[in-house]
């Protein structure tokens, strides 16, 4: 795997997880609405490297409140640790331009 894949798939994970923040802050913002029925991500993974996500209706009717503030919460730690990566990656190729120049 080489440095542009895996910046790909780091990007495609940032992407998912944005998804995901999104879905949970829908449910969030709707959880008083009566008939109410909650999204939830529904990841695959892609043939090349990285994800998709679709978002799905939940048959259950009724918020989930603790659920829906802890997803928020992972989604933010996993846009975070695929920056980190993207971040990791640029910082090596900024290095090998060094050492080429």
């Amino acid at each position: 795997m080489n440095l542009q894949s895996i910046s790909s798939v780091a990007l495609s994970g940032m992407g998912a997880a944005t998804s995901r923040l999104a879905m949970a802050a829908h449910n969030v913002a709707n959880s008083s609405t009566p008939g109410f029925h909650r999204l939830v991500p529904e990841i695959r993974t892609q043939v090349g490297g990285g994800v998709t996500v679709s978002a799905a209706s939940s048959p259950n009717e009724g918020a989930q409140l603790a659920e829906d503030l802890v997803a928020q919460r992972v989604a933010l730690y996993d846009f975070r640790a695929n920056l980190a990566v993207v971040k990791t990656g640029f910082e090596m190729m900024g290095t090998l331009l060094d050492l080429n120049a």
